[in-house]
């Protein structure tokens, strides 16, 4: 599917104003935030953006043993657009999308062409602090980044999460994927491993990571789009690899 990058400016909007989003509506809020987006054609939301006071969201699609909602609600790029727009910092877009989830939940198709529903997985950022989010139906964890961080589609947040949803380890027993007593590791309780290994979500998730690491100092443009062209340790010690297999 097409993406492109859109420019929508700040605006102030009437009292009782809705907002249509992918699927449905909801309250406008009074001020919105200007925002640079990269926004499937099709959809309202976005898969990653910034908005003018510096804050930056990416998204990912994540399997967890719960199946997701077919229900149209908001969906996750919906929910990325809504943090930037009304976030004016990291916290304030982690805690706008983590109410907005609460409220209405995630669900809907998420496939241009065919269905494909999914949970969600962010990383919110501003020049002072960044967080991961992940995402179960209407139950999440956060987790404060405390040096590099990356995501890929596969859950991440183990036991070192900072907040956690009121209702992610009741969901979890109600499921029989964690009981009382034991240590609670959310993406053991609630990913599915083998359906992210389709994706290779935790693969590459691994490899960003040692990216990231091994990186000292700062990054630029050039160190990041050199990771974007990074296929693996693989590709990096064989000259004659290519991603399609031939040779």
């Amino acid at each position: 599917e097409a993406q492109y990058p859109i420019f929508a400016p700040a605006g102030t909007h009437a009292k009782g104003a809705r907002l249509r989003c992918t699927y449905i509506e909801i309250p406008q809020a009074a001020h919105t935030h200007a925002v640079l987006l990269s926004r499937p054609f099709w959809m309202w939301g976005a898969e990653m953006g910034a908005n003018e006071h510096g804050v930056v969201i990416g998204n990912e699609a994540v399997h967890a043993k719960i199946a997701p909602s077919s229900t149209p609600a908001l969906i996750g790029m919906d929910l990325l657009r809504l943090g930037l727009e009304r976030g004016a910092s990291a916290v304030e877009a982690l805690d706008i999308i983590t109410r907005l989830l609460g409220e209405y939940g995630q669900g809907g198709n998420c496939a241009h062409k065919g269905r494909f529903e999914y949970h969600n997985s962010f990383i919110v950022a501003d020049a002072a602090e960044a967080f991961v989010l992940e995402t179960v139906g209407r139950e999440w964890a956060v987790e404060r980044v405390a040096t590099k961080r990356s995501i890929s589609n596969t859950y991440s947040i183990g036991r070192g999460f900072e907040r956690l949803s009121a209702g992610a380890e009741q969901l979890a027993r109600e499921r029989g994927l964690w009981r009382d007593g034991e240590t609670f590791d959310f993406a053991d309780v609630f990913a599915n491993r083998k359906r992210s290994a389709l994706a290779s979500g935790h693969q590459r998730w691994c490899r960003t990571t040692a990216l990231l690491h091994a990186r000292q100092g700062g990054l630029g443009a050039a160190e990041m789009m050199a990771f974007l062209r990074d296929h693996g340790a693989q590709a990096a010690r064989r000259a004659d690899w290519r991603p399609d297999g031939i040779l």
